[in-house]
């Protein structure tokens, strides 16, 4: 507990008794105002706006759960005999791109991981037909397009992926022709720098006047190492750990907090 002095007069002592709730209170508010203001300023320097796709812009495997995607490319493997290419890790994480990753860390450049990046790609378009669109994004992503920046899209899926998903939702203007997805070369999937530096050489944009919106680790690790200033989405407690541990700071649990922030609103 602690005392503070009182601004009005009046008789007796001149304290206010303040309890470890209230002082709780208002230390979680002015670390959410810091963080507000923190945004904000990212907002204002930002010209060119990157967008990573599964999270920020929608939730891709909504309706097509991508721990079934990730036990079909298992049971694929398993079929041909392979399936002491994966640890027990691998195979128990439910990850596609985790199951991918290793795959290619055993066998690089392989005919094998081509087939399957392309059983994988199958499973992420029809997840497109499907996805659900994060709360706010559609009108953050005009708004911002309307106002001028230029929005890119820099993600793990495939670019195929992300075109079916912004031609449904009629947001291909916002972002064509800036959509820098998976290649063959999977070594350089995030949180490698280069679909960001790639986004950033096209648009001829230096890094620190780019913004990156990811809800991932090897979102906030790619947009460190590429110097790009990074802005963090978390849809739930778990993903805003996860985000902090890593050493992400600026951080948003609603896209409207952008939204507001891109209008000028308080």
């Amino acid at each position: 507990m602690v005392r503070r002095p009182l601004g009005n007069h009046h008789h007796g002592p001149d304290t206010l008794l303040v309890t470890s709730d209230t002082a709780q209170t208002e230390q979680v508010a002015s670390e959410t105002r810091n963080g507000t203001a923190e945004m904000r300023e990212l907002i204002t320097r930002a010209q060119v706006v990157l967008w990573d796709f599964d999270g920020p812009v929608c939730r891709l495997f909504a309706g097509h759960s991508a721990e079934h995607v990730a036990e079909g490319l298992v049971e694929w493997l398993e079929n041909r005999g392979l399936h002491g290419l994966l640890t027990e890790a691998e195979v128990e994480s439910l990850d596609p791109h985790v199951v991918l990753r290793a795959v290619d860390r055993r066998r690089p450049g392989s005919d094998l991981v081509a087939e399957l990046e392309e059983r994988l790609t199958e499973e992420e378009l029809k997840a497109a037909s499907s996805a659900m669109p994060t709360a706010w994004a559609d009108p953050l992503i005009r708004t911002w397009s309307a106002v001028g920046s230029r929005l890119a899209i820099t993600t793990n899926n495939s670019p195929r992926v992300v075109a079916k998903y912004l031609a449904g939702r009629g947001l291909t203007p916002c972002f064509a022709p800036h959509v820098y997805g998976r290649t063959q070369d999977l070594h350089l999937l995030k949180p490698h720098p280069h679909c960001l530096q790639r986004a950033l050489a096209a648009m001829g944009c230096a890094p620190h006047a780019a913004l990156m919106i990811g809800d991932t680790p090897s979102d906030f690790l790619a947009a460190r190492a590429a110097g790009v200033p990074f802005l963090g989405y978390a849809r739930n407690e778990r993903k805003e750990k996860v985000l902090r541990e890593a050493g992400a700071t600026a951080i948003v649990g609603s896209l409207e907090q952008v939204l507001r922030a891109v209008r000028g609103q308080p």
